[in-house]
């Protein structure tokens, strides 16, 4: 099978990040969202991230160009699908919304196509019954920031086929990713233990045992963490982790994964981390944490 063009559905955090990786890798990618607006937003957030690492010396101003030009945007999902070898799914962890996508995705995507879905929490069976050739659907799970972060979890479904599997360990191998092999399972591994420990850190600050930024500090420094719960809620999003978490609670039925009521309030007021300028900490207009601002 031919891997040259993958396209990514969603240009969030992930999805550009996604794109990222994969222009910087080689693929001819296209990167689609529901908005004209929404996929030029993204491409420029892409072209300033790559930007800055020329500007650190990490990236060769040539090789940049090079990547951005592989890089196109589509607001039409058939268009944007119409060529692809590889699709990566990374909208929100709705199973309707990703259902009916790749429902879309199967009447207009060629034959050896295959199916990715960045999902953390949803069962990929679950996505997988909108198909009707369940195989070509997998689990490859990304990490954020994904231009950093070495590891890919490939979740293979019931049905998933050895095609699929080969053609996503190819594509994680171009990527300069390694993976782990993860039979399907609510939150697979990462999200799980990770919503354990997210959930813990909330229900520790609503008790008062330490300040948001001190929590980060000890986990960062007593257990090697890169990043401390609350800046990696903040980078992801507290509206993602909380859909994550209320996906876990709902499949596993553990007390230990229900959602922490401030976490429940932060969303509901707004306060969704990096995105909108405040979350946990509060960000200045270029998205850089104001010191001292944990004043949860």
């Amino acid at each position: 099978m031919t891997l040259q063009r993958i396209t990514v559905l969603g240009s969030g955090t992930m999805g550009a990040g996604i794109a990222q990786t994969a222009i910087q890798s080689g693929f001819d990618t296209v990167l689609f969202d529901i908005t004209d607006a929404i996929t030029a937003t993204s491409a420029a957030g892409i072209k300033g991230r790559m930007a800055r690492l020329v500007e650190k010396g990490k990236l060769d101003a040539t090789a940049m160009e090079a990547a951005l030009a592989r890089l196109s945007v589509s607001s039409d999902l058939e268009a944007a699908v119409r060529n692809a070898d590889y699709i990566i799914e990374a909208i929100p962890e709705k199973l309707a919304l990703k259902q009916e996508t790749f429902e879309r995705c199967e009447a207009a995507a060629p034959a050896h196509c295959v199916f990715g879905t960045n999902t953390s929490t949803i069962m990929i069976s679950s996505i997988a019954e909108a198909l009707k050739d369940r195989g070509r659907l997998i689990g490859i799970h990304f990490f954020n920031p994904v231009p950093v972060m070495r590891l890919i979890e490939v979740v293979m479904g019931p049905e998933s086929s050895e095609v699929a599997h080969s053609a996503t360990l190819e594509v994680a191998r171009r990527m300069g990713k390694e993976t782990v092999r993860v039979k399907e399972s609510p939150g697979f591994t990462t999200s799980r233990i990770n919503a354990l420990i997210g959930n813990e850190a909330f229900r520790m600050l609503e008790e008062g045992v330490a300040s948001a930024s001190d929590i980060d500090k000890a986990l960062k420094l007593g257990l090697n963490h890169p990043m401390g719960p609350f800046e990696m809620v903040d980078l992801v999003g507290l509206d993602a982790r909380l859909n994550n978490v209320r996906s876990l609670f709902e499949a596993l039925k553990l007390e230990s994964y229900r959602p922490p009521q401030l976490l429940e309030r932060l969303v509901a007021e707004g306060r969704l981390g990096r995105k909108s300028g405040r979350g946990v900490y509060r960000y200045d207009p270029k998205g850089t944490l104001i010191p001292g601002s944990d004043e949860v």
